[in-house]
């Protein structure tokens, strides 16, 4: 029995052959392996079409079922960045901003209580933020509309009561990851961000974390340093649609820090600031696992300094417990510039954003 080996076969005059008798793999019709769909564009219906193709005319798009064109409603994944910044810890009250435009912040509502090293994470349009400290670890939930401001709602309750988590979302999911209750929590929670209700096991990190960042693209959250007792430069990866425990990113942050914040978009993770007055900035890729690259500098440095993101622009506090504000633009290494300012020095600040 003879047997073939070749990484390709192609016409001698280039291109794919044509296999006019057909073609078996271990004695089954190739044509049977292979799942195809027929997709069409253009203004008139196509003739003669596959049950189950699909159509799009320039406006309106059509599946072929059973001899009939059905119209297909189809509903766009939410926005995970928008241009409503909302800045909340310290204190009760909430700021925004106009992520767009800088300025200063003006006067949001008010979260039911004072909480210190929250996280908060978005759908677009509602914003939620969870956890931290209020004189003891918090399992609150709360939530409000981006676009009506006005004071926080109960959404319900994380799994654990806990100090120093993160939070991420996809979009439709918010994940909380890590935390702090008298022990290192490698804990990670979800919620469907516009149900209300308590949240729900999602999977465990890598390693118990306190004061960690994060930020997603969309698809992929990532966790980014914090503390088990020393601080940490490695980097967590979920898929957050999917509940599974976390798994090495394949890259570290510059150096071991805890007490980051992090924003970006569906291409650029960034964090800044960070334990020890830090002002550095940094990024990474999420689609591309490696280690995190110099970004540029905060125009001063400190723990919590909360950042929230639009699509370009990400806006970082400056300096541990003052209200100054930095901006950059994502796609553009470079420094923070001036922003604006806060309603009122924070120590501790979490942010979102949205419509």
């Amino acid at each position: 029995m003879s047997k073939f080996n070749s990484a390709s076969i192609e016409n001698s005059s280039g291109g794919a052959p044509s296999f006019s008798q057909g073609l078996t793999v271990g004695g089954t019709d190739i044509t049977s392996l292979v799942t195809s769909t027929e997709y069409y564009t253009g203004s008139s219906a196509p003739t003669s079409p596959a049950n189950g193709a699909v159509w799009y005319n320039g406006t309106i798009t059509s599946q072929y079922v059973n001899g009939i064109w059905l119209i297909l409603t189809l509903t766009p994944a939410p926005a995970i960045y928008g241009d409503r910044g909302v800045f909340m810890g310290s204190s009760v009250n909430m700021d925004y901003i106009t992520i767009s435009i800088p300025g200063n912040a003006a006067d949001f509502g008010e979260l039911s209580l004072a909480f210190y090293y929250s996280g908060a994470t978005t759908n677009g349009s509602r914003g939620v933020m969870g956890g931290g400290s209020s004189g003891s670890a918090q399992n609150t939930l709360e939530y409000w509309t981006f676009a009506t401001p006005s004071n926080s709602t109960d959404f319900g309750d994380l799994t654990l009561a806990r100090s120093y988590p993160t939070a991420m979302t996809n979009g439709y999911r918010g994940v909380w990851a890590g935390g702090f209750t008298g022990a290192y929590q490698n804990v990670m929670d979800y919620i469907a961000i516009d149900t209300t209700g308590d949240a729900t096991d999602f999977g465990d990190l890598t390693t118990g974390r306190e004061s960690p960042a994060a930020a997603s693209n969309g698809t992929l959250g990532l966790i980014f340093g914090g503390s088990n007792g020393s601080a940490l430069a490695s980097i967590d990866k979920i898929t957050i649609a999917t509940t599974a425990n976390a798994t090495d990113f394949g890259g570290d942050l510059l150096s071991a820090t805890r007490q980051l914040s992090g924003a970006g978009n569906t291409d650029r993770s960034l964090v800044a600031g960070g334990l020890g007055n830090s002002n550095v900035i940094q990024y990474v890729t999420p689609s591309s696992p490696g280690n995190a690259i110099d970004f540029g500098n905060l125009t001063s440095g400190g723990g919590y300094v909360g950042g929230t993101a639009n699509d370009t622009r990400a806006v970082f506090g400056a300096s541990g417990n003052s209200n100054i504000l930095n901006y950059v633009t994502i796609a553009t290494p470079g420094n923070g510039t001036d922003f604006g300012d806060l309603t009122e020095s924070r120590a501790s600040r979490f942010a979102a954003s949205g419509d």
